[in-house]
């Protein structure tokens, strides 16, 4: 095992102080290979220290401008922060240097949906659940974004999908009820879902605020 792969296995184990000596000395032999900057960086980002972070992240890219894992960290970095613009283009860069992950596809699809672009978004979410078919999280974003864009038929779709892989998703539930109650008109099926979210989630306040408005809308149709 070398020595990034063994100061790797040690961070995973919580052996954070380890993990700096062995991704030190793996810089100090080999300060050419981008790497060992990488994995520091991600180590400084994991304790709190985001600028240092930075500048080994940095120091990476100037060591091999192609280093795809480089910009994908920064990115990282940058929309822990709340940058999202910035964590946009890092991600953008890491996919053009050739990186091809879910990971990357899922983090830029979240940041163009904090952008508030969710028609953008909607390609990197895609791709994402097509290189990992289990991500959960990715699935139900990808159905947020196609409800943001009034694409109602597929949400739901998506939605059915989460909860083929997750039944237990209250979220998905309620993101159910607003696609039955919005796009079908169904108030019946529409309040199942949010009574389903409350169940599973006694304190989700868009569901009850959901079941809240179907009652609302009942009671209007009845006078």
């Amino acid at each position: 095992m070398d020595k990034n792969a063994k100061g790797i296995e040690l961070l995973q184990q919580g052996k954070v102080e380890d993990a700096v000596q062995i991704f030190t000395e793996a810089i100090e032999e080999n300060p050419t290979d981008p790497v060992g900057y990488i994995n520091f960086g991600n180590v400084l980002m994991s304790v709190g220290d985001p600028e240092k972070a930075k500048r080994f992240f940095e120091r990476a890219m100037e060591v091999d401008p192609e280093a795809g894992a480089a910009y994908y960290s920064l990115g990282t970095l940058h929309f822990n922060q709340g940058e999202y613009d910035h964590a946009k283009d890092q991600f953008e860069r890491a996919i053009k240097k050739g990186m091809e992950n879910a990971d990357v596809h899922f983090m830029l699809g979240m940041s163009l949906s904090q952008l508030d672009q969710p028609k953008l978004a909607l390609p990197y979410f895609q791709r994402s659940v097509e290189l990992n078919d289990q991500d959960v999280e990715a699935f139900f974003q990808l159905g947020l974004s196609l409800a943001k864009v009034e694409a109602y038929t597929e949400a739901i779709e998506v939605f059915n999908n989460v909860l083929s892989l997750d039944p237990e998703h209250a979220d998905a539930y309620y993101n159910l009820g607003v696609a039955n109650l919005v796009h079908e008109s169904n108030t019946d099926q529409a309040l199942v879902f949010f009574h389903k979210a409350i169940e599973l989630q006694p304190d989700h306040e868009l569901a009850q605020m959901g079941v809240a408005t179907v009652e609302m809308i009942k009671k209007e149709e009845s006078e």
